[in-house]
This record gives structure tokens, C-alpha cells and sequence, in this order.
């Protein structure tokens, strides 16, 4: 059904969701899908909604814990074959799988500062802007002029920035169940050895706080208001705490990493215990930034 409508990209069965997410976990997938253009990705969704078929875009997987009996339907991902990126002046243009890092790279290469904040931060360029990513006092709703999207009957709608409902960690692409396709950024004209030395500094945080070289999906919960959600977890006696291997990151309290063949069912119910644990101690109820999916 997808083949015939997808030359450029790629279309498997029972694909181990392991494979696309940086947890390293998630079971089998029913259909995988990879368009490899804008065109391929409009065509699957509306395959999908004409078929009844259950569907999930993803990005580049990385705040995604999906469960070990894995998904039932479609899984569209959105991956690098979608990530051309296009230089003109002070604007960056971009495809919705580019990932993150890549597309600040490109800032730097063309002195275009503004994209500085993003440099460490994983995943695609849709992901982020469907959470409105942020790190170091920089959120992407800071840079952002446009965002082409799909809806869910595969129309394509084009937003400006003040449309985009942009808030903490949250987008109308979350409330409205649009897919990003593509990305126009303004950034400003900068020194390339000033630009490389403020992404060096934060590469340097990021390193020296955080459980990089484990897998993971970044930050579990939301920041609770007045609050943050690592030293909540930490005061709480939970460092270090391990369910099979699953375990809260020694480095930093807000992660949770896998430290050898964790399973969906590891994760989950430390997170619960996590949840339990600094509600008890301290009336905070946490969040999880992280989406978990998949059958039970």
C-alpha cells in the first residue's frame, strides 16, 4: 500500500521501534514509514486518514519511551532524508528532519548567531519546534519566523511566530496535532569565533552535567512551577535509584538512563516511583516531559 507511494523514501514491517529512539528501547512497529520528500509525507498522511489507519509522525525519537510489545498501526518518521537546509542573508530555511545540531552548525559556519542555545540539544528541528525546545536562556520561538505545517488531512498550512501559540515546552503543533515540515529562521550576522565560543562554553556545561554518554531521552519531567524537577528528585534520596537497568543518572538527577538492556516496564515504573516519592516528600506533583507509548 505505502510502496507504491513512496519512491524516495523507505516503508518496512515490524521495524523494532529500539531503532529510532535514543532510549535504545520499544518494541516492533506494524508499518514503518520514512518518506523522502514533503510530497511523500503529505501523500502517507492522507493514506492513512483514507485507510482508517492508526498513525504516529515521529522526529528523530529522542523524548520517546515506547513500550517492549511495541505500536500497533503506522509509525511516519520524519528522518534525515528530509533535512535540506538552505542559507540565504541572516534567514535559515529548513526541512523538519534536520536535526537540532546540525542546523546550528550551519548558523555557525555562516557567522549567524541566535541558534547558539540549540547546539547540544537532540533531536530534529521539528521536534524542538513542536516543544518549543530551549536550553541556557534561548527557546526556539526566539528565532523562529515561520513553520510550515500538515494537518491532519495532509493539508499544508503555513504559521507565522505569533500564531504558533509558542509557551514553555508546548506549540499549537502539540494542541492541534499538525506535523512541522519545514522551518524559516531569522538569526543575526556574528563573529564566528564569538558564536563558536559561546557553543563551546554550553557544550562544556552540557558535558559536565549531563549523563551524555548513557541512553537516554533527555530531560523525564517538566519543570514544575517554582521549582526544578532534578534537585526535587536528588533531595529526595532518588540519585543513583536503579529498577532492572533503568536508573536515575548519577550526573544528573533529571534523567533517566539506560544503563545496559532496560526495558519499557524498567522506565516506567522508576518513573512512577520518581513521581511518588517527591510528591510524598514534598507535594510536587512532576510532570513528564518524555511521551510514552506503545500497548501495555
Amino acid at each position: 500500500m505505502f510502496r507504491s507511494i513512496i519512491e524516495k523514501g523507505t516503508v518496512l514491517t515490524d521495524e523494532s521501534m529500539s531503532k529510532h529512539t535514543s532510549f535504545k528501547i520499544g518494541g516492533p512497529v506494524d508499518v514503518f514509514v520514512m518518506p523522502g520528500t514533503i510530497e511523500e509525507l503529505a501523500r502517507s498522511i492522507k493514506l492513512c486518514k483514507n485507510e482508517g489507519l492508526k498513525y504516529f509522525v515521529m522526529g528523530n525519537g529522542s523524548n520517546l519511551v515506547i513500550r517492549d510489545k511495541g505500536l500497533r498501526g503506522v509509525v511516519i518518521k520524519i528522518s534525515e532524508k528530509m533535512s535540506n537546509i538552505k542559507v540565504e542573508g541572516t534567514r535559515i530555511t529548513a526541512e523538519a528532519g534536520a536535526l537540532l545540531s546540525v542546523v546550528s552548525k550551519v548558523a555557525l559556519r555562516n557567522s549567524l548567531s541566535g541558534l547558539e542555545f540549540a547546539s547540544g540539544i537532540p533531536g530534529s528541528l521539528g521536534g524542538a519546534i513542536a516543544m518549543n525546545a530551549g536550553a541556557y536562556g534561548g527557546e526556539m520561538k526566539d528565532v523562529v519566523t515561520k513553520v510550515l505545517c500538515l494537518d491532519t488531512d495532509g493539508i499544508f498550512i503555513e504559521y507565522e511566530n505569533k500564531d504558533m501559540n509558542f509557551g514553555y515546552r508546548q506549540s499549537r503543533v502539540q494542541s492541534e496535532n499538525l506535523i512541522v515540515v519545514q522551518v524559516e529562521m531569522e538569526l543575526k550576522e556574528g563573529k564566528y569565533e564569538n558564536i563558536k565560543a559561546h557553543m563551546d562554553e554550553l557544550t562544556e556545561k552540557r558535558t559536565s552535567k549531563q549523563p551524555l554518554n548513557l541512553p537516554s531521552a533527555g530531560s523525564v519531567f517538566r519543570r514544575p512551577e517554582g521549582h526544578f524537577a532534578g534537585k526535587l528528585i536528588e533531595d529526595a534520596g532518588l540519585k543513583g535509584l536503579r529498577l532492572g537497568d533503568a536508573q536515575v543518572s548519577e550526573k544528573h538527577s533529571g534523567f533517566i538512563v539506560n544503563v545496559g538492556n532496560a526495558t519499557s516496564d524498567d522506565v516506567v515504573n522508576l518513573i512512577k516511583v520518581v513521581q511518588k516519592t517527591v510528591s510524598d516528600k514534598f507535594g510536587v506533583e512532576l510532570e513528564t516531559e518524555v511521551k510514552i507509548m506503545g500497548e501495555e
